[in-house]
């Protein structure tokens, strides 16, 4: 029995330790350890702690057992704590963990506010069952705080509120939350406990904690330095791989990697949805025994539903973007795989983090081009996360031919390839790194043959590029169907109705206006403009113009007198008011003079 472990069980209630005990809980992490005695006293704690060290517990543990001891039963429409997330994944995990304990406190009920369905049915929800326990994203709850509808007042229900708790915080503020998370802080009540937990301790966060708690207790609790003595961010069971690979055989060592930790859970991170959507599909399609799932931030309804599917697998391989990359507690994950390197430093920590959680082991690999191995050593300092590197694979198989004809025989494909390789040029081209990762090291016609392309798109981005090593497949584009008949015969009746469409146009007579016509409009423009001039200003303005006209005409008759020999050049000056030697110097006076007679 962990030491730790028995002096939590002089400061917690009965039930509580049951249920923290049907957790199998027998040994306390250091931020659990360190957190949970301090909370549970009453104290607004700032945590930092590495991805992966048990953060869920170390705040859901002391708020329950605040509202355990409130000396004034909490109502069905009160709310007595409110977690807040950055992302409706790890909003759905800790919403599990709560459920968890509510089977033991039924007194109890939580309510889960995130994107994905309408906000009336987050309000009918809370009308018909109450919501002791909150647990949210920022842009839902503060548009629900908005909101007053049918006896629905969120503001008036956080008023006995008894705990906050802000999850990954310094994620909260990098996705752009923090006007909604000062939105909600005005709603709440001053009197309560807050809990600040985050992986890095960013000046935005130190504002945030300055904004939000009372005299905070600050926790840092840090991962064991190496061997050398070095301090790391990543947990320590945690190794970290590279591997140095060309842009056209980085495919191919995927497929293989995969297929040979095919009994594995493996996560692939990806820079950008289209490139999700894209490589799933293909993987999908190569390694068809295996089963592949795809998350990205522009797939809505469906992510609770792939989230909760890949949690609860024993082996497969989940295709996603960094909306993955914080906070979300994957069970039994083996590997760690990033495609590309991830568009900030912190995210490549966060990333290697879905492996190596409390106390297990895990491994991650990050694939570079050679043009990138400067990144290597950048993460080792910047992170302080050492890299060890991989060989690359034998028995490979050139994947991507096989990626050619997938898009030769799927329209799906070909398009998704397209827009995949666009988007990752442009986002590599806004990466954080840019210093150490240059858009103009990139062997554009590598890459094009690594997406499989069939032919490069026109892009900005490669005007006066070299493609030496690509070769376009000579294939008109547009007979390529969809592989899924009904997007097929869709495709075809558009084709038929744009035809129709062009037929109609060439046959109209083209839409010119002559010369004449324009020189009529500009006409009447200034007539309808004089119009509406009043006639003293109309006086004014023809007084300017007479003026302007008599000037004209004085400074023609000097330069025929001066021409004439009737004045001298210093009269002329005189009269024409260019005496002035301090503004105009000797040589501009003569080209003046000079201009001047020619004319």
């Amino acid at each position: 029995m962990d030491q730790n472990w028995s002096k939590l069980q002089n400061i917690l209630d009965a039930t509580i330790l049951q249920a923290v005990g049907d957790l199998n809980f027998s040994k306390m992490t250091p931020v659990q350890a360190a957190c949970i005695p301090q909370f549970v006293s009453n104290k607004d704690v700032a945590v930092e702690a590495v991805t992966g060290s048990g953060k869920t517990l170390a705040f859901v543990v002391p708020m329950m057992q605040m509202l355990c001891r409130s000396e004034v039963p909490i109502k069905k429409h009160e709310i007595g704590a409110i977690i807040l997330t950055p992302t409706r994944e790890l909003a759905f995990q800790i919403n599990e963990v709560v459920l968890h304990f509510i089977k033991f406190l039924p007194q109890f009920s939580s309510c889960l506010f995130i994107g994905g369905e309408k906000p009336q049915a987050d309000i009918d929800k809370f009308m018909a069952n109450g919501g002791h326990i909150i647990i949210a994203t920022p842009g839902r709850l503060e548009d629900l705080f908005q909101r007053k509808e049918g006896g629905f007042n969120l503001a008036g229900s956080v008023k006995s509120l008894e705990v906050l708790i802000l999850d990954e915080a310094d994620r909260l503020l990098d996705m752009g939350f923090e006007a909604s998370i000062n939105t909600i802080l005005s709603y709440l009540p001053k009197l309560r406990r807050t809990g600040l937990f985050s992986a890095t301790q960013t000046d935005e966060v130190e504002k945030l904690i300055r904004a939000g708690l009372r005299n905070p207790l600050q926790i840092t609790v840090k991962e064991k330095p190496t061997k050398e003595g070095k301090s790391q961010k990543t947990p320590f069971l945690l190794k970290n791989y590279y591997m140095l690979v060309e842009a056209d055989d980085k495919f191919s060592q995927l497929v293989r990697f995969l297929q040979l930790h095919k009994k594995e859970k493996i996560m692939i991170f990806f820079s950008t949805c289209a490139c999700v959507d894209y490589f799933s599909l293909c993987l999908q399609q190569i390694l068809k025994k295996s089963e592949i799932l795809l998350i990205h931030s522009k797939i809505k309804n469906k992510r609770n539903t792939v989230f909760s599917a890949f949690r609860s697998m024993k082996s497969g391989i989940l295709i996603c973007t960094d909306v993955m990359a914080r906070g979300v507690d994957i069970p039994d994950v083996n590997w760690v795989i990033q495609y590309d390197p991830p568009s900030s430093a912190s995210a490549f920590v966060h990333r290697c983090g879905r492996t190596a959680r409390i106390g297990n082991q895990g491994n991650a690999l990050v694939l570079l081009l050679p043009s990138e191995d400067a990144y290597i050593k950048f993460i080792e300092i910047n992170q302080k996360v050492p890299l060890l590197e991989m060989t690359k694979l034998d028995e490979v198989v050139d994947m991507c031919t096989r990626l050619q004809t997938l898009a030769v025989n799927d329209r799906a494909v070909y398009e998704k390839g397209l827009r995949a390789f666009v988007s990752y040029i442009q986002s590599y081209a806004k990466h954080e790194c840019n210093m150490i990762l240059r858009i103009k090291d990139l062997d554009f016609g590598r890459l094009a043959l690594g997406f499989g392309l069939l032919h490069v798109p026109k892009m900005p981005e490669l005007k006066g590029k070299s493609l030496l090593s690509f070769q376009p497949i000579e294939i008109d584009v547009s007979t390529i169907p969809y592989k899924d008949k009904v997007r097929e015969k869709l495709r075809k009746e558009k084709e038929a109705l744009g035809e129709n469409v062009k037929k109609i146009k060439m046959t109209r007579p083209p839409k010119t206006v002559a010369w004449s016509k324009h020189k009529d409009r500009k006409e009447k423009r200034k007539q309808k403009k004089d119009d509406r001039l009043t006639k003293a200003e109309k006086r004014k303005l023809e007084t300017k113009k007479e003026e302007e006209f008599d000037e004209f005409d004085d400074d023609i008759r000097l330069i025929k007198k001066l021409k004439r020999g009737k004045i001298s050049k210093e009269e002329f000056d005189r009269e024409f008011g260019n005496d002035n030697k301090e503004d105009f110097g000797d040589e501009d006076e003569k080209d003046g003079d000079t201009s001047i007679l020619k004319n």
